[in-house]
């Protein structure tokens, strides 16, 4: 189901959804919900039968340049040069087990998604209320839900108690979301606003809930996820343009020994050793110790880069980490220290204040109720002497009132504090405490206090307003009605901050020639602030909804000006990426979350860390043991090092070889006889390429690393059509 059609959902009356989907509050009978399990299916991921262990082997000489080795050792054995085709055969073998091996993880990202649901649900089944195996439910059945429980599939709510549910699985945001049943009537919503739906695989934090069941399987947005992760994934730079230059490499083979072979023909008249002429100078053209070389690269820079913290599951990661332009990051835990931290407390006027600070802390300290960062953040903030208060009693929040309130004592006299939504305590109050004195709460003041909120809010703060209210000595009774007539404080602010080293490790990505863009679930004012803080340039904001009006092509445009990416979902993440690697560039995207799977899947590069959910883990190239980009940095300067010499490898040995063989043509012609027997050729050719076997340890300039590098065929063919013919005429 997509989240068009979850916003549809959220935006129905109960009467309408449940007439959509031929169900009651009742729930369904025994019978109807067999019959829409035979036509649904089971509850359950479904996913692509997982290929023998012998077949991902075999997988790796799918390769153009690998077919291109084979077919020269068939072309070998086939005419007796039994040596040759040996020596071919080993180096294929030998660098296709090494790359399997060290690549070699069963991929099972899909089936982790299955340990995010939960395997037993309480129905409604004929009237009754029943335990069945999650897999068995269908669109249409009733749910319970309580405190703790894991979401089977995705649910419209349709009575719920005090719900909080966390769903940072899905989104990222570690926030707990409150959920209620009221149907939704905006225009404007994304999966972060539908707060009167439940997703798969996300849990319960507080409360009670009545749900009904509107997706199942690999249609909830957790099955959209495990879809997606099943497909199989584009190739990266790196091996997009190992393929491109196969290509170009059989082109000139085919061109030469149709030449040559004509050629020798013509001059030689003996058909048979024309064409092992022929075979030879293909051999020759064959730069087969490539797959070896790029392995032996690889595999040293997998050591070194495991030396400093980042782990390769992928090994021509590490190449197109080296070619990376563009980084999509997350802000949370990567720009920011992912904790909540409250950063200021202010009076009506916006002067911090240490008596709002003392009626949050109170507030926080003695609710019960659901313990989140906020509250946390309060009590982290400064030690508070509270020694003189004492609790009575505690109004829990819920959806509808966004506060919640503590009775406290301080000698013989009872205050109601009250925490929340600063539109929802303003509303409630009637006057402004400064110190002993109340202010009325005029129009104008009202309007300053408005601009307070907004401006806090503008500049990327979660804020909180406070209020208080006396009650008297004997009132032992308390509830929502009491939250009326306070005395608004002022506001508490909160903030994720953003990390002590994220700017220099920024700069330091900046000057490699990487562009960051920042890709994220929370709300594009925070993301702002955030880049702001660690003076990253923004040159535009897309949110979520904004990309999802745009057509494929007008956000390919809108991608190369666009810095933030908010509120945007898991399947918004993957076009976003999609969308810049159209632009021709290669993409990074760093992540951690069952939401983040995807993305890490589709960019040329995916980058987890240790800590992330399994999932993530097993979608990533490369695996990082702290969430840092200065670790990141190490990498990428690592990739470009393997590309570096790769090239190396790569330049010297085409252009050598095509030098020799365009030697072999001109000679051919000349000299009543072979100038050297195939058995020469290959020797030749053998002990050359023996002696750059050391060229994965060979040093790099630091001229070379500064920016990207990236496959250019145009360049390898001028260098090869230069070179060669100069090392022909040393040749000859």
């Amino acid at each position: 189901m997509t989240t068009a059609q979850l916003i549809e959902i959220a935006k129905m009356s109960e009467a309408q959804f449940l007439h959509e989907l031929q169900s009651s509050r009742n729930g369904l009978t025994s019978n109807i919900s067999h019959q829409k399990l035979k036509t649904e299916g089971a509850n359950v991921l479904k996913q692509e039968p997982k290929t023998h262990v012998l077949f991902q082997f075999l997988d790796r000489f799918k390769d153009p340049l690998m077919l291109v080795l084979i077919m020269v050792a068939f072309i070998s054995f086939s005419t007796g040069e039994i040596v040759d085709g040996t020596i071919v055969i080993v180096i294929v073998i030998l660098s296709s087990l090494l790359n399997f091996i060290q690549e070699y993880k069963a991929s099972t990202a899909a089936a982790k998604l299955k340990q995010h649901l939960s395997s037993k649900a309480m129905v409604w089944r004929d009237r009754k209320l029943i335990e069945i195996n999650t897999a068995n439910l269908v669109r249409g059945d009733i749910i319970e839900l309580n405190a703790g429980d894991l979401i089977p599939a995705d649910v419209r709510i349709l009575e719920c108690n005090n719900c909080f549910a966390n769903q940072s699985a899905l989104t990222g945001e570690s926030m707990p979301v409150a959920k209620q049943s009221q149907t939704l009537d905006g225009q404007n919503y994304d999966l972060n606003d539908l707060t009167n739906i439940l997703f798969a695989g996300t849990s319960l934090l507080t409360g009670t809930a009545k749900a009904m069941v509107i997706a199942t399987g690999n249609q909830t947005q957790f099955g959209n996820i495990a879809t997606n992760l099943s497909k199989s994934s584009d190739d990266n730079e790196f091996v997009s343009g190992i393929k491109r230059f196969s290509i170009l490499i059989v082109r000139i083979i085919t061109i030469f020994v149709i030449v040559i072979f004509g050629v020798s023909l013509i001059v030689k008249g003996d058909i048979l050793h024309s064409l092992t002429f022929a075979v030879a100078i293909a051999v020759g053209l064959t730069p087969e110790f490539l797959p070896m070389i790029l392995t032996v690269a690889m595999s040293k820079g997998s050591m070194q880069m495991a030396n400093k913290g980042v782990i390769v599951k992928k090994l021509t990661a590490i190449p197109t980490l080296g070619s990376m332009d563009v980084l999509c990051i997350d802000k949370t835990g990567t720009l920011t220290q992912d904790k909540i931290k409250l950063v200021r407390c202010l009076d009506y006027e916006g002067h911090d204040s240490a008596n709002v600070l003392l009626h949050a802390y109170l507030n926080s300290y003695y609710q019960s109720g659901l313990s989140n960062p906020m509250d946390e953040a309060i009590l982290n903030f400064r030690k508070v002497s509270i020694r003189d208060f004492h609790k009575v009693n505690e109004i829990p929040y819920d959806f509808n009132r966004k506060k919640m309130s503590v009775v406290v004592k301080q000698g013989k006299q009872q205050f109601l504090i009250t925490k929340g939504a600063p539109e929802e305590i303003l509303d409630d109050c009637v006057c402004i405490q400064k110190g002993e004195h109340c202010q009325s709460i005029t129009i104008k003041r009202r309007l300053i206090y408005q601009q307070l909120y907004e401006e806090l809010s503008q500049d990327g703060f979660r804020v909180l307003a406070v209020g208080i209210k006396k009650l008297p000595d004997t009132q032992q009774k308390f509830g929502p009605n009491d939250e009326h007539d306070l005395n608004l404080l002022g506001f508490t602010a909160f903030l994720d901050p953003a990390k002590a080293d994220a700017k220099a490790a920024l700069d330091e990505l900046e000057a490699m020639g990487i562009e960051v863009k920042i890709v994220t679930g929370d709300n594009e004012l925070v993301a702002a602030m955030i880049c702001n803080q660690v003076d990253v340039k923004i040159k535009g904001i897309l949110t979520g909804q904004q990309v999802e009006k745009l057509s494929d092509e007008s956000l390919a445009k809108k991608v190369e000006q666009t810095t933030i990416f908010a509120r945007v979902s898991p399947d918004l993440k993957n076009r976003i990426i999609k969308a810049i690697r159209q632009n021709k560039h290669v993409v990074g995207y760093m992540g951690d979350g069952i939401n983040d799977a995807m993305s890490l899947k589709t960019a040329d590069v995916g980058i987890s860390v240790a800590n992330a959910v399994d999932v993530a883990r097993e979608s990533a190239d490369i695996i990082l043991t702290h969430k840092s980009l200065h670790q990141l940095k190490d990498g990428v300067d690592q990739g470009r090092r393997t590309f570096g010499n790769t090239m190396k490898y790569l330049m010297m040995g085409i252009s050598s070889n095509f030098g020799n063989m365009f030697s072999m043509l001109g000679v051919v012609i000349i000299l009543p006889f072979l100038p050297m027997l195939p058995i020469q050729i290959l020797l030749n050719n053998f002990i050359y390429d023996l002696s750059q076997l050391t060229i994965p340890s060979d040093k790099i300039d630091m001229e070379y690393i500064k920016s990207p590098k990236r496959w250019d065929l145009k360049f390898i063919q001028r260098f090869m059509l230069t070179l060669g013919p100069i090392s022909s005429l040393l040749f000859i």
